[in-house]
């Protein structure tokens, strides 16, 4: 998948499926299914690192993480993300965060919001790097918007959040994510715009749905609202680790099966 693939998977009607990747086993895996797309998010920095939030996580982490997932999933389009302030002190170090994901293996980048960040979008397109915008609720905002909470409830932000859609449209992006946004909303942009949505937690009108890999298997006790648990891997995880530890303590494993002689 490339790119172009994304816009003409709109225009064929065909959703685009993207899940969020951290490492090399689970990127294996992924290779092999009929996924369309990886995003090698920052969210990892609380997936896999245990922060609170988006925020304590570099270019330089993500990148590595990017390196494991490309070499997992050599077929897949990788998207990675910019991660917070990455994009906001100048371009110049703006351009030293963007080379180092794509010299790790990413296809494109992801960066968050609209407001100071068109000008940008377009000087890293034209150096020849595909972008993919992100609205709604945007996590490395968490502070400004107050916590994680729907976005685009009320007619000015819904607004809002439309028009920046047509502006990330127009600086080149070639997709935006819709996150936490009212159905209606991400319907009514999905219709308007030309290049795809992809939703997380923006309802089944959008162009594509992504979900974090760990949310989707249900490692997790809890999730939010938009998740689907499509298995419930932490008690298969949990019943392999107390079988494991039962046959450990009363030295059923290793049986000659598993020894060598």
């Amino acid at each position: 998948m490339n790119i172009h693939d994304f816009i003409n998977y709109k225009k064929e009607n065909k959703k685009i499926s993207m899940v969020t990747c951290y490492d090399h086993w689970s990127a294996q895996i992924l290779n092999e299914s009929p996924v369309d797309s990886i995003l090698v998010g920052d969210s990892l920095a609380m997936v896999v690192y245990g922060k609170e939030n988006t925020l304590d996580i570099t270019t330089s982490q993500i990148a590595e993480h990017v390196k494991a997932v490309r070499k997992g999933a050599p077929k897949k389009f990788i998207v990675a993300d910019l991660p917070f302030l990455s994009y906001r002190k100048n371009l110049s170090t703006t351009m030293d965060n963007v080379g180092l994901l794509m010299k790790a293996g990413a296809h494109a980048i992801k960066l968050e919001g609209a407001d100071g960040n068109l000008k940008t979008i377009s000087h890293i397109i034209e150096s020849g790097v595909p972008v993919m915008g992100h609205l709604g609720l945007t996590p490395q905002m968490l502070n400004q918007m107050g916590g994680y909470k729907v976005q685009g409830k009320d007619n000015a932000s819904s607004e809002k959040i439309y028009n920046d859609a047509l502006s990330l449209q127009k600086a080149g992006c070639f997709s935006v994510v819709l996150e936490c946004v009212p159905s209606s909303l991400a319907k009514n942009i999905s219709e308007q715009l030309s290049i795809p949505t992809i939703g997380i937690g923006a309802g089944h009108q959008t162009d594509g749905q992504v979900l974090v890999m760990q949310d989707l298997l249900g490692v997790y006790l809890k999730n939010p609202k938009f998740v689907k648990k499509y298995n419930q891997l932490n008690e298969q995880l949990l019943s392999s680790f107390t079988q494991f530890n039962f046959e450990v303590k009363s030295q059923t494993f290793p049986s000659e099966k598993e020894s060598y002689t």
